[in-house]
């Protein structure tokens, strides 16, 4: 399958509007995601160099580097929820006389948890960097920060839904169960920090324009 992150912006969105399966909200998701932790690997960019952040200049270099592996992974997770859905496609297709249809629809919809799953994480870890962005960066790119944290907790909920509307179509419950009380987690740890990353930014904006 071609990998949809290799088309133009316009491109993308138009093909994300089409009837085509993918990329869906998983791949879109994904692509939130890497751009938000591109924001926030941009406050490091803006932050090193500069005598004013000398004293934490290494520890910004390190989340910079981990920012940059964390953009890569979650640009590939575009194409890889495009290749994870293509299982329960064609499982959705089986005629339901089949008597293996609900063993390999039951296979699919696992496969098309995983992806989602994997985006959830790598946000998480995208968040962890961008709080420490976020309070440790110049602070000329500080409503950067702010964009960074709003758009990974974007992606964080977009992906957990990918998930969910698979979970409720699994015969194993014990299993459904298991990844959706991960994605609530997930949900509730890091959507919590993303919050206070966006209304510690905002609050400290809008106390300094006076308002």
């Amino acid at each position: 399958m071609d990998d949809a992150t290799l088309k133009s912006c316009r491109e993308f969105v138009s093909l994300l509007a089409s009837d085509a399966p993918a990329p869906g909200g998983g791949g879109a998701a994904a692509l939130v995601g890497a751009i938000g932790t591109a924001l926030g690997n941009m406050v490091g960019s803006l932050t090193v160099g500069k005598k004013k952040y000398a004293a934490v200049e290494d520890e910004i270099r390190s989340l910079m580097a981990r920012c940059g592996e964390l953009q890569i992974q979650l640009l590939d997770q575009v194409a890889a929820d495009a290749e994870g859905f293509v299982p329960l496609a064609k499982a959705y297709g089986i005629p339901k006389d089949d008597p293996n249809r609900s063993e390999i629809l039951e296979r699919a919809t696992i496969t098309a948890c995983q992806v989602p799953m994997r985006i959830m994480e790598l946000c998480c870890d995208s968040l962890k960097a961008i709080s420490i962005l976020a309070q440790k960066g110049s602070r000329l790119a500080v409503s950067d920060a702010g964009c960074a944290a709003a758009m990974a907790k974007a992606a964080l909920q977009a992906a957990s839904l990918n998930v969910f509307i698979n979970t409720k179509t699994l015969q194993n419950r014990a299993l459904a169960r298991e990844a959706n009380e991960k994605c609530l987690a997930m949900l509730e740890e890091y959507g919590g920090l993303a919050d206070r990353i966006f209304e510690d930014v905002m609050c400290g904006l809008y106390a300094k324009s006076g308002g």
